[in-house]
């Protein structure tokens, strides 16, 4: 574990979400790496709490699928990131991705539109920083914004629900400072298309965007595997 792990605080929450919140993040910006055992002692001594609160912060990562629990020799680990959990979810998210850029075609706003051209500068302004947390955070916002767009509360909620391991997953993406670049390009592409009403750019465009990240995350994988 990294030792500049520290609690982050929020006096409107209760010590258990702050607890849960720090290690989520810890998570997926990858200052707990997959694999990494989590100790509850462990952790409630570097975060400054009881055992209690790390224990129901680790259960309820487990539901989010970010911690595995270890059979037979107890205790948990942060989840790996697999080959299939990545094409599992980008598979799905490839399709929601596809249908958010044609519907953004159709009913985006001339504000929302604004605010999405704004979202490209700012991304590109964050690739300039350097600091992941800043570039994922940006793409993030993006993203959100033509989901926004399309108006569909049902398809926001599904897309809602995989933000998570999206979030892990991007955040490997955007480690890969080689793709900068092209994340740039792709994102000016689904602005453009979008500002057009180009469904059928749109749509590949958003397809393309996944298939990168799934092709450099997977290189990322086989990589780290050979390094071992």
């Amino acid at each position: 574990m990294q030792d500049d792990l520290r609690l982050k605080t929020d006096d409107s929450l209760p010590l258990r979400d702050e607890v849960f919140n720090t290690l989520r993040q810890a998570i997926l910006t990858g200052e707990l790496k997959p694999g990494e055992r989590l100790m509850e002692i462990h952790l409630a001594n570097r975060l400054g709490v009881s055992r209690t609160p790390v224990r129901e912060a680790i259960r309820k990562l487990e539901l989010e699928g970010l911690v595995t629990m270890i059979p037979r020799r107890g205790g948990a680990e942060v989840a790996q990131i697999t080959e299939q959990s990545l094409k599992d979810v980008l598979e799905v998210r490839r399709c929601l991705d596809a249908l958010s850029a044609e519907l953004a075609c159709d009913r985006i706003s001339k504000e929302q539109l604004e605010r999405l051209k704004a979202a490209c500068g700012d991304f590109e302004r964050a690739v300039k920083s350097g600091d992941a947390r800043v570039i994922a955070q940006k793409d993030v916002r993006l993203h959100d914004i033509i989901l926004e767009a399309t108006g569909n509360s049902r398809l926001i909620q599904l897309v809602n629900n995989l933000a998570e391991q999206m979030y892990r997953y991007r955040f490997e993406y955007i480690k890969d400072y080689t793709m900068h670049g092209r994340l740039i390009e792709e994102h000016r592409a689904l602005y453009e298309a979008i500002r057009k009403k180009d469904r059928e750019t749109a749509r590949k465009t958003a397809m393309l965007h996944i298939d990168n990240q799934m092709t450099s995350i997977t290189r990322q994988l086989n990589l780290d595997r050979a390094l071992k």
